[in-house]
């Protein structure tokens, strides 16, 4: 079983269309997305209509949430540019989009083989908007595993790659799709790669493996979505990818 692993998009459909490029050319079985499909980029509808042909598993990510419930995206943060960019998005979604996110899961289990599992979420198991780090404490991502487990347990959120043993299970994210960052921001404004990322989980015959990928994006084409939108993170996308 191989399980390509996709998460953090953001409405960049130049991004999405790369990895599914370079997911189709390493052959899975399975693509799963990790959520944080549509909001701050430059196409959120585009990547809904990807998502639905691709038909994979979604699972929801805050952003995502975000979209359903007004209200709950000042719980996370009170950045005006990020609230104006999340009613932005949500103002571009048809009903039938709005119907596509409420089918996202909080969480999903899946086999890998006889032996292997692989545990699903977006932050951690417990919060969609909880960051799971390589330098979270043990006894902290104890805590913020809220009991569950698997052989490899995935989740993205922070747009950071990561791969790290935790008592006997491997905890990855995948990165990000659309807005890869360079270092943990917390909370502040981040500073973007400017390639694409993404992760495939493999297990065959009791053996396990996981790796993370890369892909080169288009500048120039990320550049031209943005600046044909009027998305309110316009500006600051275009200056990241000057």
């Amino acid at each position: 079983m191989r399980v390509a692993l996709i998460s953090d998009i953001h409405g960049n459909e130049v991004a999405l269309r790369a990895v599914l490029a370079s997911i189709q050319a390493a052959g899975v079985d399975q693509v799963i997305c990790l959520g944080d499909v549509a909001t701050l980029g430059p196409r959120p509808r585009a990547i809904l209509d990807m998502l639905r042909e691709l038909g994979c598993p979604c699972i929801l990510g805050n952003h995502d949430e975000f979209m359903l419930d007004r209200g709950l995206i000042r719980t996370y943060t009170e950045a005006p540019i990020v609230i104006d960019a999340v009613d932005w998005c949500r103002d571009q979604l048809s009903a039938d989009d709005l119907d596509f996110l409420r089918t996202f899961q909080a969480r999903l289990t899946i086999p890998l083989d006889d032996r292997a599992t692989l545990l699903l979420f977006h932050g951690s198991p417990r919060s969609h908007m909880e960051d799971l780090l390589s330098s979270t404490p043990a006894e902290e991502l104890d805590r913020r595993l809220d009991g569950h487990a698997a052989t490899v347990m995935a989740g993205g959120h922070t747009h950071l790659q990561m791969l790290r043993q935790h008592r006997g299970a491997l905890l990855v994210n995948p990165g990000s799709v659309g807005l890869p960052f360079k270092e943990y921001a917390n909370g502040g404004p981040p500073t973007l790669l400017h390639h694409a990322e993404y992760a495939i989980v493999e297990a065959r015959g009791g053996a396990v493996s996981v790796s993370l990928h890369r892909v080169p994006v288009d500048r120039d084409a990320v550049r031209a979505a943005v600046s044909a939108c009027d998305n309110p993170m316009r500006g600051a996308l275009l200056q990241q990818y000057a």
